[in-house]
C-alpha cells in the first residue's frame, strides 16, 4: 500500500506536529506519512521538531513572499507529491482559491467545539478566553475540512473537555491540547488518509 504523503503546516511551537510525529511512530497513523513541514514563520520551533524527526522543511513567509506566498507553497506540495495538508497551528489564512484547489485535502484542528468560538479572529488563546468569558462548562477540539470560510468546513471529529473552576485561558488551552487536540488530530488524519487510499482504488 502506497502511503498518503502528508504536509503539516505550522507557525509556532509545533506541539500538534509532535503529536502527529509520535502517532506515526506508534502506528496510529499508518495509512499516511509526513513528508513535509511548511512553516509560515522562520523562527518556529516546529521546524526543529521536524528536523529532529528527519522530515523535510520549507519556510514560506507571507511577509517575505507577498503575493507569491501560496504559489511557493503549491510548488513545494507538487515537488513532494503531497496529497493531504494538515494545518497544525498555522497562523495564515489560506485564500478561497487555494482551499478550492485542494478541496477535501486540507484538514485543520480548532481548539473549541465548532460551531462555538470559531471563525474569523478566533485562534490561539482568544478561543479559550471567549469560552471562559461565556461560562461554558464543556469545551474541546474539532478537526474539520478546510474551505473558504474560516472554521467552516465539514466536521471530521470532535472531543469534549471539561472546563474546571478557576481555569485560566492558559490552563484550559493546555488541557484541551492534551485531552483533545493531540488525540483527535492523529486519528482524524488516519481516517482521511484511509479515505484517500480508498478513492485511489
Amino acid at each position: 500500500m502506497l502511503k498518503v504523503k502528508i504536509a503539516v503546516f505550522v507557525s509556532g511551537g509545533g506541539t500538534n506536529l509532535q503529536a502527529l510525529i509520535d502517532a506515526q511512530k506508534a502506528g496510529i497513523i499508518e495509512s499516511g506519512e509526513i513528508k513535509l513541514v511548511v512553516s509560515s514563520n522562520p523562527e518556529a520551533y516546529a521546524l526543529t521538531r521536524a528536523e529532529n524527526a528527519g522530515i523535510k522543511t520549507v519556510i514560506c513567509s507571507r511577509k517575505e513572499l507577498g503575493d507569491e506566498f501560496e504559489e511557493k507553497i503549491n510548488e513545494a506540495l507538487v515537488e513532494n507529491g503531497i496529497e493531504l495538508i494538515v494545518l497544525a497551528g498555522f497562523m495564515s489564512i489560506l485564500s478561497p482559491g487555494f482551499t478550492k484547489k485542494h478541496e477535501n485535502r486540507i484538514i485543520n484542528v480548532h481548539p473549541a467545539l465548532i460551531p462555538s468560538f470559531c471563525g474569523k479572529g478566533f485562534y490561539g488563546l482568544k478561543v479559550h478566553e471567549a469560552a471562559l468569558e461565556y461560562g461554558v462548562k464543556v469545551t474541546g477540539a474539532t478537526v474539520h475540512y478546510v474551505n473558504e470560510v474560516p472554521d467552516g468546513g465539514r466536521i471530521i471529529m470532535q472531543k469534549a473537555v471539561e472546563v474546571k473552576e478557576g481555569d485560566t485561558p492558559e490552563v484550559l488551552q493546555k488541557r484541551v491540547m492534551e485531552e483533545a487536540e493531540w488525540k483527535i488530530l492523529p486519528k482524524a488524519t488516519e481516517l482521511v488518509c484511509k479515505k484517500i487510499i480508498d478513492e485511489r482504488k
